[in-house]
């Protein structure tokens, strides 16, 4: 060491150095070895010098004197090991190599300076290979602590990253050095670096030469594992961490097959429930990298064991396990590549599964029907050739078995199978129909569905309901014949009046073949569906409305459910409007809900478009025009008003409408959609009524002109137009359009209108772009309120206004939008406004459905709630406290509306600070204000930590202390709600639940 420690200029060792190296070593100070690594770094000292002032500390007779110097040698590699250069870490690997011939107490300061050299990229060839044959011969690993332990696979881990080619080149010696390196490991976070290595040397295709059963024997050792984390363990290393890290070694390579399946099915055949899972879950893993070759000798045993473990055990998990393996193994057989005189391992172990399956699907009390049912299903879903086989031998077998079951539940049971059996068929596609295993029994299942249909049972009608749903989805597999007898059972199953679950079953599957088969669907239904319409017509025409509202609205929910491709949508349209408008001629009597109930089902039909383009523009420009035709000639004054005129100017209709109208404009092209903004705002602005169907009205249409209340209420169907738009459609006359919002959103005699043309104007404002014309609405906005909040008739409308304005500024962070928040606390002590000022927080918070929202293509900031949380919380907890009595319970509203919409992770970190006052919002007489505290405290109450949940369990069962007779009325209650505790998931919690519920029960006994 004195040549490898003598540099060419050899300078004597300065004071302070030495002094450094002599606190290190003998005064046994730490602090020194930071202080010489940092001189090193800053160019103070070379690393060699730091060597000649440790020379007689290397050198000294005691042991553990020479373990001091080459732990402070060690420490600063540690962190210079950056500046070392090629010749001086030939030296020092000397040296290190030399010195773990040294005494044990030595060693792990060795280690520690391998492992900096390690990191070495001036590390030359050849040494990596010397450090780690050192190692192997010289060091008794597993005699050493955990943390020697640990940076001995630090090292190697190091080198076969940075050293690769060269460890290869050791071939088999470096496996088997490692094999005894790790053997006897017993440290969880030790094992999690060794899987690893061991994982890098099967992928990274080291040799393991003749050592793969003594590698797989020392992991193996560890299989299934067994540990339980120590309570507050700082390295935070879980019972899965290992699992999943073995599993990835065990299931690395086909190697280990023929040791690790004998293993798996010994422990699948344990009475340890988690050995079990962990072996079936590390076969399925297996499953990806083995072969036929592999699995061959032991498919009889795991199958066995699969197949006792799905008949007879009680665990879900196992049942679960056992399945996704069979699986695997299933699909492993099929995908392996068969030589032309090799045996075909799939078709034996497939006849097998048959073979001791089939029989139970037979037996009278069906007891093993659905574990059988499992295991083949598991089997076929695998791969095409496994779903052929077992699907040709099984089907006829529960076809069979259906027609000799005459009761309905044992009918449904084996349909549920076949059902099981017919969605497997969907996952493989066949060039040939007549390939198709299905297509044989065709006939066969179709009459047993259709019987299935026809059946009183609404669980078999269910089932059936969706095996034809999933026949359908089978391309060409029903004929024209088929299809007519299927959609003549949806029909008739429409309209049962009995039961809700059948009927609602049959519109899901219309609209799913609906999509499929449009023609069938064209010809058969759609034309019975409107016959049904036209009887509903007649009724209302007699006056005494349908003599079934049910089958009226049966058949309008139909018609939407059907309405799931294009050409049916042009047919089932124009139906829907034609029937809203025979309700506006004549004599006939509609009430709103008949109304309402065609808008609804307009609503269906328009989202079901929305995916396609095309149908999007069809609907829009048939449907918009159509409905406010209808809604401008009932806003006309006539001689003798109808009562469907009337009904159509409802605000519940309105909002129906509003909400077809929005739903058919927010997925429009932004081209078409400019299209129709051409249209429809100078309807409103200039009475242009040129665009609309019918359009000879007795008097101009002028909602904001001198119009009459029933003109006005319709600017609610132009909030729900333009607030749909895209946001880049441009909005003509926008100026004067804003205006005229402005103007009749502080209108006293009509809320509906005043709300609407507020909500508009938000709307409106939310999407435009900043600038200058963005300040000039604001400003006149703010003038508007301004003017009519002081005193006056328009108070209300005017708070209103502002309170849609805020939202709109809120949502997108606009910065004014803190002075109308403040301008809205202020209203909070107003004895006329302050409820509903308390109120408004629920809607700023709050999400909406007509206007601002993402889907209307809304300005929506994320985390916008949050943001408002912050800003304006400390305010309003503030002005409570500097509040009059009779105002403080504004404030706390307003409060709990901005927490009750708070999402859980932000608000539970904030409660504890706000506590005092939601436990005061909760005497408060308001019930709104009791309910969303409450709905606050929740969160708190249900996570409360564990030392809190024994607090409060304690405190019950101090009550019972109390006398009895104030504490009997509560016995009751209290004993139901201490119920839920027994259940904890902590021991210590439910020992005191079971102690206070016991007191309780006692409470009033004798003797107690």
């Amino acid at each position: 060491m004195a040549a490898a420690a003598a540099p060419q200029e050899a300078a004597a060792p300065t004071g302070p150095l030495w002094g450094l190296v002599q606190d290190f070593v003998m005064g046994q100070q730490e602090g020194p070895a930071d202080q010489v690594a940092a001189d090193v770094k800053s160019g103070s000292y070379s690393v060699l010098q730091v060597v000649e002032a440790l020379g007689s500390s290397l050198e000294n007779p005691e042991p553990r004197t020479r373990a001091r110097g080459i732990q402070l040698l060690s420490q600063v590699l540690l962190q210079c090991h950056s500046l070392l250069l090629e010749k001086e870490v030939v030296h020092l690997i000397l040296f290190y190599e030399n010195r773990l011939k040294d005494h044990h107490l030595v060693i792990p300061s060795v280690l520690q300076g391998l492992r900096a050299l390690s990191l070495c990229v001036t590390l030359p060839p050849g040494l990596a290979v010397s450090v780690l044959k050192a190692i192997f011969q010289e060091v008794h690993v597993q005699s050493l602590p955990q943390v020697d332990r640990h940076t001995v696979y630090s090292i190697i881990t190091n080198f076969m990253q940075i050293r690769e080619e060269e460890l290869k080149g050791l071939g088999a010696d470096f496996t088997f050095g490692f094999i005894q390196v790790m053997d006897g490991e017993k440290d969880p976070r030790n094992l999690l670096v060794a899987f690893r290595i061991v994982h890098d040397l099967i992928s990274r295709d080291y040799s393991l030469g003749p050592f793969v059963e003594e590698l797989f024997e020392v992991t193996s050792c560890y299989f299934p594992v067994d540990f339980t984390p120590p309570p507050n363990d700082p390295h935070g290393i879980q019972r899965e961490d290992l699992i999943l890290s073995l599993r990835a070694v065990l299931a690395s390579t086909s190697r280990f097959a023929e040791f690790l399946l004998p293993l798996l099915i010994e422990k699948v055949d344990s009475e340890i429930l988690s050995a079990k899972l962990d072996s079936l879950q590390t076969l399925n893993a297996c499953c990806a990298v083995y072969g036929q070759k592999e699995l061959k000798d032991f498919l009889p045993s795991l199958w066995a064991s699969i197949r006792r473990e799905v008949f007879q055990t009680a665990s879900e998990r196992v049942e679960a396990e056992g399945l996704a393996a069979l699986h695997s193994l299933t699909a492993c057989l099929s995908r392996s590549v068969l030589r032309a005189d090799a045996e075909d391992l799939l078709d034996s172990f497939l006849s097998n599964i048959l073979q001791d399956c089939r029989h139970h699907l037979c037996e009278p009390d069906m007891k093993l029907v659905w574990p059988s049912a499992k295991l083949l299903q598991a089997a076929a879903g695998a791969s095409a050739r496994a779903c052929d086989h077992i699907t040709s031998n099984i089907l006829p077998l529960l076809l069979e078995q259906f027609h000799k079951h005459s009761q309905s539940n044992q009918r449904r049971t084996i349909l549920e199978m076949i059902l099981g059996f017919l969605k497997l068929q969907q996952k493989w596609s066949y060039e040939d129909k007549d390939e198709r295993p299905l297509s044989a029994f065709k006939d066969q299942l179709c009459s047993l569905v259709f019987m299935a249909l026809s059946d009183p049972s609404t669980q078999l009608q269910l089932v059936g309901i969706r095996a034809l749903t999933v026949l359908g989805a089978q391309p060409d597999l029903l004929s024209s014949e088929d299809l007519e007898l299927a959609v003549g059972h949806l029909y008739r199953l429409s309209f049962l009046e009995e039961d809700s679950q059948s009927w609602v079953a049959a519109l899901e599957a219309s609209g799913a073949l609906a999509t499929l088969y449009p023609v069938a669907f064209s010809s058969h239904l759609v034309p019975k569906l409107a016959e049904e319409l036209h009887v509903g017509e007649s009724d209302l025409a007699r006056g005494d409305g349908p003599t079934k509202p049910c089958r009226h609205l049966r058949c309008l929910q139909a018609l939407s459910a059907v309405s799931t491709h294009p050409s049916i949508v042009k047919e089932t349209l124009p139906l829907l409007l034609q029937h809203l408008c025979q309700m506006n001629k004549g004599n006939m009597v509609a009430g709103s809900n008949e109304v309402i109930a065609i808008c609804q089902s307009l609503q269906q039909v328009a989202e079901k478009c929305q995916q396609d383009p095309e149908s999007c523009w069809y609907f829009h420009q048939t449907a918009i025009p159509c409905l406010l035709a209808l809604a401008v000639q009932a806003s006309m004054p006539e001689k003798e008003p109808s009562v469907l005129r009337k009904v159509l100017l409802e605000d519940e209709v309105l909002v129906a409408m509003v909400s077809v109208i929005g739903t058919a404009t927010t997925h429009l092209n932004p081209e078409l959609a400019a299209q129709s903004v051409t249209c429809i705002v100078p309807l409103f602005l200039d009475g242009n009524t040129s665009f609309l169907p019918e359009n000879s009205f007795p008097s101009r249409f002028q909602p904001f002109h001198d119009g009459s209340v029933e003109q006005r209420r319709l600017v609610a169907l132009l909030m729900a137009f333009v607030c749909s738009l895209p946001r880049e459609v441009e909005i003509p006359q926008l100026n004067q359009l804003m205006r005229e919002l402005l103007e009749l959103s502080c209108c006293h005699g009509c809320p509906f209108s005043s709300t609407a043309a507020a909500k508009c104007f938000a709307g409106l404002l939310n999407k435009h772009p900043a600038g200058q014309q963005l300040d000039e609405f604001l400003q006149l906005a703010m003038d508007t309120v301004e003017a009519s909040l002081g005193s006056g008739p328009s108070r209300r409308q005017a708070f209103t206004l502002l309170l849609w304005v805020t939202k709109a500024l809120v949502l997108r962070y606009h910065p004014l939008s803190s002075c109308l928040t403040t301008r809205l606390m202020g209203l909070l002590s107003d004895p006329e406004l302050g409820p509903a000022a308390a109120d408004g927080f629920s809607l700023l918070m709050s999400d909406c459905t007509d206007v601002l929202t993402r889907a209307g293509h809304a300005e929506v900031r994320i985390m916008f709630r949050q943001r408002f949380f912050t800003d304006n919380v400390p305010a309003l907890v503030q002005g409570f406290h500097s509040a009059p009595q009779d105002v403080k319970p504004n404030y706390l509203k307003g409060l709990s509306h901005v927490l009750n919409r708070l999402p859980k992770p932000v608000l539970l970190p904030e409660l504890p600070t706000l506590l005092s006052l939601l436990l005061e919002a909760l005497s408060c007489s308001d019930c709104v204000v009791q309910l969303s505290t409450l709905s606050c405290l929740q969160p708190l109450l249900l996570e409360a930590p564990q030392a809190v949940r024994i607090a409060a369990l304690q405190c019950m069962h101090a009550l019972t202390r109390l006398p009895t007779p104030v504490l009997l009325p509560y016995k009751p209650q209290v004993i139901r709600a201490l119920a839920k505790p027994l259940d904890d998931k902590k021991r210590l919690v439910r020992k005191e639940a079971v102690a206070a519920r016991g007191e309780w029960f006692l409470l009033g006994s004798p003797g107690s």
